[in-house]
């Protein structure tokens, strides 16, 4: 571990809560980005260079090749956020840079906005919200803007850690039948609790559902987890939710099958090439067909300023010598 007898040198790479930064400055010698735009790879590598520690986010690509430029003091990796499919926790290992996360501060309120992408797509909500402005509204009929009811539908949550968990603790609520396939399958109270069918084959339960989530992490094995063969699985009438990562589901097959019919809809609040978006997915949106959120599913002042706490203490157990709560091991992955 680093001596705590200096302040360690901080790099943040993107804007945080103002209460968040501040404490930092307080805390550490600490590298603001004012500007809040997405780092170049010559500023990433001039940070790594010159920290004791990095903060970076999901904008960043913390790849082997930038730790390779990384200098001798670096020795800590506080992601401010909860995946970290962007960094390269193997290569930061093999260098002796320990990784944490922020895990748990964001579970509620991306679990709450999976659920709205469910009504939002099933109840038609994006395109019912632009009726009124565009003064398209000639008053109600009772054939119009027809939705789908979700209670009595069956759900299926792909990954069920603890997002997928808060998902299907709101879904019961509104009668949906939970449904889950995970690496492992959870803990019997749970599932009872929850009142959840186990699939322990993604295919045969993605054959089954009304409405998929998926609420897995992104690592090598669930890239294009949702890959045109296991979407094609899918009934025509269902619908599909993403507030996970983009990567998992492939949304060139996902574009074609909505333009086709093939399958209902689908609430996407990531994407496989962010901030780049798939011009047939926005085409579709356009169409009313599916409905795209900008990444905001953690986006709320609670869940924020939780994060750069948890940067925080993680930053200061480990300038104090100990295991920070939060590392971030290749095993976990």
């Amino acid at each position: 571990m680093m001596p705590s007898r200096k302040r360690p040198v901080v790099v943040v790479t993107r804007r945080l809560p103002n209460a968040v930064e501040t404490r930092m400055r307080e805390l550490f010698d600490t590298r603001l980005n004012i500007e809040d735009r997405p780092m170049t790879a010559a500023e990433l590598a001039e940070a790594v260079q010159s920290a004791d520690v990095l903060v970076p986010t999901v904008t960043d690509q913390i790849n082997a090749s930038l730790l390779a430029q990384a200098g001798p003091n670096l020795r800590l990796i506080a992601n401010f956020g909860n995946g970290v499919d962007h960094i390269d926790v193997q290569a930061a290992l093999a260098r002796g840079i320990t990784v944490t996360n922020t895990p748990g501060v964001l579970t509620e309120d991306t679990a709450d906005m999976t659920m709205a992408l469910v009504l939002a797509v099933a109840r038609r909500l994006a395109e019912g919200i632009r009726i009124i402005p565009e003064d398209e509204w000639a008053g109600w009929s009772p054939t119009w803007m027809l939705g789908r009811r979700i209670t009595g539908k069956r759900l299926g949550i792909v990954g069920m850690g603890r997002i997928g968990q808060a998902l299907a603790r709101r879904a019961k609520a509104f009668g949906l039948s939970i449904h889950y396939h995970n690496r492992r399958r959870v803990a019997l109270p749970i599932e009872e609790e929850l009142e959840a069918t186990y699939w322990d084959s993604l295919d045969q339960m993605l054959a089954r559902m009304d409405i998929v989530s998926v609420n897995c992490p992104h690592t090598p094995a669930t890239y294009h987890l949702l890959s045109a063969r296991r979407l094609k699985l899918m009934r025509p009438d269902a619908i599909i939710v993403n507030t996970a990562r983009g990567e998992i589901i492939d949304e060139t097959a996902l574009a074609r099958m909505i333009e086709a019919g093939d399958l209902a809809g689908a609430g996407l609040d990531v994407f496989e090439h962010e901030p780049t978006v798939n011009p047939r997915l926005v085409k579709l949106a356009r169409q009313g067909k599916i409905v795209l959120l900008p990444h905001m599913g953690s986006a709320t002042e609670e869940s924020r300023f939780d994060m750069g706490e948890k940067v925080i203490v993680n930053i200061r157990t480990f300038m104090d010598g100990h295991r920070p709560p939060d590392r971030v091991l290749p095993s976990m992955l």
